[in-house]
């Protein structure tokens, strides 16, 4: 893509944000605030929090398949289940003048979380021991009513998140697809560049379940979790389930963590409320028990970008980042920028093309802020060839255009 045909800009003055991933990225042209809590994705961060959800939906696709709920509900769905008074984040939709209620007087809920409408989608399918066990995801925006939202793309009150439900035929089956989705975060951790960051830790099983929840915990300065790790077992517990002893410096270990996804035994809470039982293989009928499993995708874009910075700007993992490669073209080089260009989009490489007029110390600092892996530089100095230097590095070679695909492309 030549910068050129991105609409937005980078804003070198723009004002300190609420936290340091919402004023990177809204100075380097990757989000738009709206308000507090709610931001508009610009093309670059389009295409970072497109790669994320891609990462997830490929590693999702190996053990559910994907749909598209609603993000609106009926009341009488949250009724069913009680929560309608008891989820201290839930929010709501009516008409917002007289015109509109006229039409339509309805109230809506906007969904923070979806158990209340899989849940009868499930039961119309599958009514057999031979239905089960199956798991279904989606990729969606949520709305939760948050009371602080200054932690950008942390913590807001519209967000992107991935929420899988799997439905059993017993708890012990439950259990086991319950260790195959956590083999599964694992793997997309890692391919987002926070494996060795991340951490499972034990939570509260809430109103759900006796046993602990689930939570992947990246360790962040910034973040709004404390997490305890047992020296001795290597086990790690949020501030809400850690032992009485956890302050004991010699035997835990203490850091603050951002939440990045979390995966919940259900058991037969909404089952129960929804009246959902199977038919087993005797005849009889027995209830379903179910699991959650989220994934917080526009929150993982706001911690890569709370941890990979530098004073510069942001430093993107290879796997997201908005392009492979940022292309500086200086003075009279667009002719032969072009041609880089054309070939290494040939060659499928993701390339930024800086064709602005614009002076060569803005494309420069433009480069580092918005954070591509590498950056390419053509101009007089370097002639045929050209300049190639990686994001968190000051070194830079000379390399022909068949050197620069070949280093790109392993």
């Amino acid at each position: 893509m030549k910068y050129s045909q991105i609409f937005t800009k980078t804003e070198k003055q723009a004002k300190e944000y609420d936290s340091l991933n919402a004023t990177l990225l809204i100075k380097a042209g990757f989000i738009y605030q709206i308000m507090a809590g709610a931001y508009t994705f610009l093309p670059l961060g389009l295409r970072v929090l497109n790669k994320i959800e891609q990462i997830v939906r490929e590693e999702m696709d190996k053990i559910a398949s994907e749909i598209s709920m609603t993000a609106l509900a009926p009341k009488s769905l949250w009724e069913t289940t009680g929560r309608i008074n008891t989820v201290d984040v839930l929010m709501k939709t009516v008409a917002a003048n007289e015109s509109a209620l006229a039409k339509n007087a309805q109230e809506y809920i906007l969904n923070s979380t979806q158990e209340e409408l899989v849940t009868p989608i499930a039961q119309k399918f599958a009514i057999s021991y031979k239905d089960l066990p199956f798991a279904t995801y989606q990729i969606q925006t949520k709305f939760r009513n948050e009371a602080r939202v200054k932690s950008g793309l942390m913590r807001g009150r519209e967000f992107r998140m991935k929420d899988l439900y799997s439905f059993h035929r017993s708890e012990e089956e439950l259990k086991k697809y319950y260790e195959v989705v956590k083999k599964a975060y694992v793997e997309i951790f890692k391919r987002l560049g926070l494996g060795d960051q991340t951490v499972i830790a034990l939570a509260s099983g809430g109103d759900f379940t006796k046993d602990y929840s689930h939570e992947f915990q990246t360790r962040c300065e910034t973040g709004e979790d404390i997490i305890y790790k047992d020296l001795k077992t290597n086990i790690y517990y949020n501030k809400e389930v850690a032992p009485p002893d956890a302050d004991d410096t010699s035997k835990f270990e203490k850091f603050t963590a951002a939440e990045v996804g979390n995966i919940f035994p259900l058991n037969t809470k909404f089952s129960q409320a929804f009246n959902y039982y199977f038919t087993d293989q005797d005849g009889s009928r027995k209830i379903v028990y179910m699991g959650c499993y989220g994934i917080g995708t526009s929150r993982i874009m706001g911690v890569i970008a709370e941890k990979f910075n530098d004073e510069k700007g942001l430093i993107w993992p290879e796997s997201i980042a908005p392009f492979q490669v940022y292309l500086i073209s200086i003075n009279d080089k667009q002719e032969a920028a072009q041609m880089i260009y054309d070939q290494l989009t040939q060659a499928k490489i993701e390339v930024l093309w800086d064709d602005r007029e614009v002076s060569a110390g803005l494309k420069f600092a433009d480069a580092d802020l918005i954070g591509c892996p590498n950056r390419l530089v053509i101009s007089e100095k370097t002639g045929d060839q050209i300049e190639w230097k990686q994001r968190t590095s000051q070194e830079t070679q000379l390399l022909s255009l068949d050197q620069v695909i070949k280093k790109l492309s392993t």
